[in-house]
């Protein structure tokens, strides 16, 4: 049986959406390595849950024997990218970019190997913030025809509520981003999310057009639900990577929680789970996708947060959900809906709960940090619980890594 290229494997897996040059890429594929490129906007100082996909891209890629590069939107940070924004992006400073871009790296790490260049990590502002404005629009600026650029889907949007020449000079920079990387660093392809698809057919002509080479563009489907909307989002907010702004507990839920039509998708993008164990886990219907929803939850927790904080998770989902912990019931405690909208303190808690015997008690395990709230680590002694922490009418309070609590609200 053939080896599988990278092209294979994505198409087989569902990310592909479009591209460019299709039986070029693919022999480029088969005749391998190729360097590719994906960019990220460091408009915050974590990734989210809608980056996952492109990051899940590239690894299974890199995988594949290809070499990756993560290009950090220094440059363009500073400018911001319209695509799918109908207002202008709050323009950042260079220190604020800098230092999302630094943190940003961390979570990256977690899904490629950079050791010995088998991976790049890249930021565009080391050749954009010194750009020379005049040369570089008499050079590169007569490859960009300005009614082709406003008949892209980015900047139609912007249109109607006033488009200015900062926000239209992104497509140009993004594209001169492919062209230089080609030239530095052999990159041939450029992927992204489907709605960067303008934007990256921007860098192939232009690499094409300017220096007559062999690049390419490839678009990812959408992170979306059965139903349509972007994944990411819930009642609470944005899901973060970064687990002080989402915990790997309720990263864990988040993704326990998917709706039936969608477990088998998001297994096929999100993990590295072979086809065939993906299908075997999504062969049935009903309470039997419980196990599939389980894997999916501990295997995309394992890959973003790491297997420890993985196991953590499951073990406190199976407490809660399914009602057993250490061996036996897990105790609980009934919150009255009057209490929890009055707001109750956290030492009241646990001690009325039986986790500490006394106040002082209760305070030393708060300050040591034993104490975790649904999923989240407790740091002070005047945190106040309130209806909007119950799931379901359900609270886990764990004391270390094995004593679990559960508080009911009716």
């Amino acid at each position: 049986m053939p080896t599988l290229t990278a092209y294979d494997i994505l198409e087989q897996r569902g990310y592909i959406e479009s591209v460019t040059h299709e039986d070029e890429l693919r022999r480029a594929f088969g005749d391998g390595p190729v360097t590719f490129y994906i960019g990220y906007d460091p408009t915050a100082d974590s990734l989210h849950v809608g980056h996952l996909l492109t990051m899940m891209a590239m690894a299974q890629m890199q995988r594949a024997g290809n070499r990756p590069i993560a290009l950090m939107g220094g440059g363009t940070g500073m400018v911001g990218d319209t695509t799918g924004r109908n207002d202008m992006r709050r323009v950042m400073t260079v220190e604020e970019v800098d230092g999302n871009i630094a943190k940003i790296k961390v979570q990256m790490s977690r899904f490629l190997d950079f050791a010995d260049d088998k991976a790049l990590m890249l930021n565009n502002g080391d050749w954009l913030r010194s750009l020379n404005y005049l040369d570089f629009v008499r050079e590169y600026g007569i490859h960009f025809p300005v009614n082709r650029m406003l008949s892209a889907e980015t900047y139609k949007t912007r249109l109607e509520q006033g488009l200015n020449f900062f926000e239209l000079s992104y497509m140009t920079l993004q594209a001169y981003d492919f062209l230089y990387q080609y030239r530095n660093y052999g990159c041939t392809l450029q992927c992204g999310g489907s709605d960067q698809w303008a934007n990256i057919l921007a860098g192939v002509e232009l690499t094409r057009r300017v220096d007559g080479g062999s690049a390419f563009g490839l678009t990812f489907k959408l992170l979306q639900t059965s139903a349509g909307t972007k994944m990411g989002k819930t009642a609470k907010g944005t899901v973060w990577l970064d687990a002080e702004k989402t915990s790997p507990y309720e990263f864990f839920q988040y993704f326990r929680n998917v709706d039936d039509a969608d477990v088998k998708q998001i297994l096929c993008l999100l993990t590295f789970l072979p086809l065939e164990e993906v299908e075997r886990l999504t062969g049935e219907s009903g309470a039997a996708l419980n196990t599939a929803k389980e894997v999916l939850a501990y295997e995309v927790t394992k890959i973003v947060h790491g297997g420890a904080a993985a196991d953590d998770a499951l073990a406190a989902a199976k407490a809660l959900f399914g009602g057993a912990g250490d061996g036996g019931n897990i105790p609980f405690t009934i919150v009255t809906a009057e209490e929890a909208a009055a707001g109750l303190n956290v030492l009241d808690v646990i001690i009325t709960a039986g986790l500490a015997a006394s106040r002082s008690e209760g305070r030393r395990l708060v300050e040591q940090g034993g104490l975790k709230i649904g999923g989240l680590s407790v740091g002070s002694v005047e945190h106040v619980i309130t209806a909007s922490d119950f799931t379901d009418g359900k609270l886990m309070i764990q004391k270390g890594k094995k004593v679990y609590h559960r508080l009911i609200l009716e």
